[in-house]
């Protein structure tokens, strides 16, 4: 069995180095953000497990989550962030209907089988 946590660790401090020992290689982009997602499970169950994970950095727990459709909280580190989250389950199930109409919908604007 691998372990995850482990691997992910040594991943990133392999990154850090890699691009410290290589300057003029471009860093992926100015912010870099760890996401944890917890297992799906009932809304409550995951904002929870959020909880837990706000009350172990010591950070608050977004106040906007019941518009948002996310329980979240995080922690920085300069650049850096880590962040928990949990995608409520009204928000899952807009996103998914939303997704239900990918390649359905064309715009006016853009051309049809050669067809404006």
């Amino acid at each position: 069995m691998i372990d995850n946590r482990a691997a992910l660790i040594s991943g990133l401090r392999d990154l850090a180095d890699f691009l410290d020992t290589n300057p003029d290689i471009p860093t992926p982009s100015p912010e870099v953000t760890a996401y944890y997602f917890p297992d799906r499970a009932a809304d409550y169950q995951m904002c929870t497990d959020i909880d837990k994970v706000a009350a172990y950095l010591g950070s608050e727990i977004e106040a906007d989550h019941p518009h948002s459709g996310h329980c979240g909280t995080s922690i920085r580190f300069g650049p850096v962030a880590y962040r928990a989250v949990a995608v409520l389950a009204e928000r899952r199930a807009g996103y998914q209907a939303e997704c239900s109409y990918e390649g359905c919908v064309i715009p006016d604007d853009r051309p049809v089988d050669g067809y404006v």
